[in-house]
């Protein structure tokens, strides 16, 4: 998709181990979008309508991938990160993300959090879900408190390896053995009604992460470029290694609930640690029933990993955000700290508003993210048409494809909110 530079670019030599030094950002990427998009929806998409939402979940992940591209491309690009972009087109553009942002970084963090408790909730039954989310933020503060960058890469590559593996074994056991036979009664549900479209849009929403990672992705791929001196070249390997692992891994979790669970007869629980505790069931049934603390075990920590890297990510891109506003030249670690410590403590207000709520409050928090996305789609596509590396026409069509793709399932959605359709 992408044309020869328009100027000459002096980097060195991409070698694969170079390509595997550059790799950071965009397994981070996909640690923070394993989440509720990949462990929640796409295991449900899968338990209730089998293999009929499959390619509404490759259809999302291909028109979104030009738009998350832009993060890495640009920073990669330019040194900067999507933000200083956002500032340099108009500080309109910068204003307009930073109070999306301020929104998304509260919903966000607090459905995370929720989905994290929920599954500690299985392994310390008997200790309320809004002590345990409070448990989970606390902890998520000290480590990104006393921790660097480099410990977070390091964690998300070990937890990203270990939930695949154990997700890939139980669904090729469930195929080997032909899947779960079906109930004699069993009666196939359609998506493909005005009824559905809430869960669609919700599935749609962190798939395969919330759209404004792609401004976080950046200031992560900023920093690695820093460390690392990542070239051009390697650093787009690293982001595809993330965006694609993360959108095939959203297909084995998909395939996960169409194979173990879908039309089996058993009700598929959409709220807290009941559905937790039938997730964990899938893997024991096809696994073995020695698994179910293992499985608990690396799903609370891929889970964790996913807060971290969420909480990290979203106080980044505030503090840088705030700092362009006020016109700094630098933001200090005590800046960086002070958001942290904000986003966590309105995550957890969030978590007690919704009183421990996981399905609705889950829900709200996809469908925010997905209405949100046409508007940081098309900031980030104005941002890229220029530059070293321009986008070639083809990219360029793919990419309105996309935005028409995006913005027509949020107008649609709209219309069925305020009554259109019934």
């Amino acid at each position: 998709f992408m044309n020869t530079p328009v100027s000459s670019i002096s980097e060195p030599r991409s070698t694969w181990r170079s390509k595997l030094q550059a790799i950071g950002p965009g397994v981070l990427m996909a640690s923070a979008a394993v989440g509720g998009s990949h462990i929640i929806a796409s295991t449900q998409a899968g338990a209730i309508y089998g293999w009929q939402l499959a390619m509404i979940v490759v259809l999302v992940n291909l028109f979104k991938y030009p738009f998350f591209r832009c993060g890495a491309q640009y920073t990669l690009d330019t040194g900067k990160s999507l933000l200083e972009g956002y500032q340099s087109k108009s500080p309109a553009y910068l204003w307009a993300f930073f109070v999306l942002n301020l929104f998304a970084t509260v919903v966000n963090i607090a459905g995370v959090a929720l989905i994290t408790a929920a599954i500690l909730s299985f392994m310390l039954p008997g200790i309320g879900i809004n002590i345990l989310a409070g448990g989970v933020l606390a902890v998520t503060l000290l480590v990104l408190l006393a921790g660097k960058y480099s410990a977070l890469d390091g964690v998300s590559k070990l937890i990203m390896i270990a939930l695949t593996a154990s997700t890939v074994a139980a669904v090729a056991i469930a195929a080997a053995n032909g899947g779960a036979p079906r109930a004699p009664d069993f009666i196939e549900a359609s998506p493909w009604n005005m009824a559905a479209l809430g869960f669609i849009i919700a599935l749609m929403g962190w798939m395969p992460a919330p759209i404004e990672f792609s401004a976080i992705n950046s200031l992560w791929v900023a920093v690695k470029r820093k460390l690392d001196h990542v070239s051009y070249q390697d650093g787009l390997f690293d982001f595809n290694v993330g965006y694609i692992g993360s959108a095939l891994l959203a297909l084995v979790f998909l395939a996960l609930g169409a194979l173990v669970q879908y039309g089996t007869g058993t009700e598929v629980k959409l709220a807290g640690p009941a559905y937790i505790a039938q997730l964990i069931d899938m893997y024991a049934r096809t696994i073995g029933d020695w698994s179910r603390w293992l499985v608990a075990f690396i799903a609370f920590f891929c889970m964790f990993g996913t807060t971290l890297t969420a909480v990290d990510g979203y106080s980044r891109a505030n503090t840088e955000a705030f700092r362009l506003i006020k016109g700094e030249k630098s933001y200090s670690t005590r800046a960086l700290y002070i958001w942290t410590v904000l986003g966590c403590a309105a995550g957890m207000v969030v978590i007690l508003f919704f009183k421990g709520a996981l399905a609705p409050m889950l829900k709200f928090a996809m469908i925010t993210a997905f209405l949100t996305t046409p508007v940081f789609a098309w900031l980030n596509l104005m941002l890229v048409r220029g530059g070293a590396h321009r986008i070639s026409g083809g990219m360029l069509a793919f990419s309105w494809l996309g935005l028409i793709y995006l913005a027509g399932f949020a107008v649609l959605f709209l219309l069925q909110l305020v009554g259109v359709f019934g």
